[in-house]
């Protein structure tokens, strides 16, 4: 199954495009499940405000009646023939998560004298839209126990891109984390842990701490994986303006960086010309000119680039989507890195130049955004204010950093082996 992610700027659109995507997909022949978290979104497809998705009104009622493994969304519903759409939930799929913790260890929380808390009494948390994410990237990834899966594409309706940024890095960051903080290899002192405690004069972290950290790592390498399996592939919405350019650049960038892929940007609600009031024409040589810039940027790069007029009033139901979803690309487009966790390449050099050249793609990228830092056996690199810990490769870690530089949209990183510790030929 194919996923792709729809994210741009906020107020640009994305539900929209995503919505437009998943109507040109689906009247291509395939089987798509459209997931968004916009509660108006049903609207976009079924018409009327009031024919909105099923169950999203749900949430605080039927919490204790879903089961610990239902995907972080509501029921499907058939919009048209190989379309349908879903809407994820956030702040609802946390209270489930609490209720039926609850349940479990109702007797422990009795003995205690603790007193449960119902659905109702809860506020949306922090961050609870960025995990129900994570969780639907992971449920969609999950192995189907029919012999084929129920969609061939999955599009997601994801919030702001800086938001879908940090959302994508936070499992791998929390392993980073974990692993720094609780390494593995101690655990191997497990029968040492008295001795050390009375020779320290300090507790040593137990067994269970470790065990805990390593149930932690392995459920959010789970979902670091299909995160970056579904990061691969996003699609952009621009904002057709000279500030919409500009933050387009800096996405890009960071996204290179986390390792996903641009496979299309849309330029969305353009303006047509043509118009005798000096006002109108004005925004719309504006937008017209930027369009301009920013397609031939994007095809240079490979990118598969579309604009989409403005229509007016906001679109309601797949007629009036129609126009729109005869304009954008088919899901697919550029196809992704063939390790879309790591994307930089490593040229041997040596030979030549005694060097190891390490490129790291990064298009749209300015000097100024751009940071680099080696800490031991990680590169610290900062690109348009996403920061990303890349692990070094095993020669690297015996190299020194000699110099470094852009060069076509590449951060370049020349490596010299370090004499001291790099192995001799006998």
């Amino acid at each position: 199954m194919r996923t792709l992610l729809v994210t741009g700027p906020a107020g640009a659109g994305r539900t929209t495009v995503a919505a437009a995507t998943a109507l040109r997909a689906a009247r291509d022949g395939a089987r798509v499940l459209l997931l968004t978290p916009d509660r108006e979104a049903g609207g976009l497809l079924t018409g009327p405000p009031e024919a909105q998705i099923p169950g999203q009104r749900s949430g605080a009622g039927d919490a204790v009646e879903r089961s610990e493994g239902t995907p972080p969304w509501t029921d499907p519903v058939r919009v048209e023939t190989g379309l349908w759409a879903a809407r994820l939930r956030g702040s609802e799929s946390a209270a489930e998560a609490l209720a039926v913790w609850q349940e479990r260890y109702e007797d422990t929380l009795e003995l205690l004298g603790a007193t449960p808390l119902a659905a109702e009494e809860l506020t949306p948390l922090p961050g609870s839209r960025e995990f129900a994410l994570l969780r639907a990237l992971a449920a969609l990834h999950e192995p189907s126990p029919e012999p084929e899966p129920a969609w061939d594409v999955a599009v997601v309706d994801m919030p702001a891109a800086w938001e879908t940024l940090k959302a994508l890095a936070l499992p791998e960051q929390l392993v980073r984390y974990l692993r720094r903080l609780l390494p593995a290899e101690r655990q191997a002192a497990r029968g040492l842990r008295p001795l050390l405690g009375r020779l320290l004069g300090a507790p040593v972290p137990a067994g269970r701490v470790y065990e805990a950290a390593a149930r932690w790592e392995e459920q959010l390498e789970t979902v670091r994986e299909a995160a970056e399996a579904a990061g691969a592939r996003v699609r952009l919405v621009l904002e057709p303006t000279p500030r919409g350019v500009r933050e387009l650049r800096r996405t890009r960038a960071a996204l290179a960086l986390q390792g996903c892929a641009v496979e299309a940007v849309v330029a969305n609600r353009v303006l047509p010309g043509g118009s005798e009031d000096a006002w109108y024409a004005t925004l719309a040589d504006e937008q017209h000119r930027v369009v301009k810039e920013a397609g031939a940027e994007l095809r240079a790069a490979g990118a598969a680039f579309c604009v989409l007029p403005h229509l007016g009033p906001e679109p309601q139901g797949p007629v009036a989507l129609a126009a729109l979803a005869e304009s954008v690309p088919p899901p697919g487009g550029r196809p992704p890195a063939a390790d879309p966790g790591d994307p930089a390449e490593v040229d041997d050099l040596l030979a030549d130049e005694g060097v190891l050249l390490y490129r790291l793609p990064l298009p749209g990228v300015e000097r100024g955004d751009l940071t680099l830092v080696r800490r031991g056996d990680e590169l610290l690199v900062t690109a348009a204010g996403h920061r990303r810990a890349l692990p070094l490769p095993a020669a690297l870690r015996r190299c020194t950093i000699t110099r470094a530089g852009l060069h076509e949209a590449e951060l370049h990183i020349r490596f010299t082996p370090d004499p001291k510790v790099w192995p001799h030929p006998t």
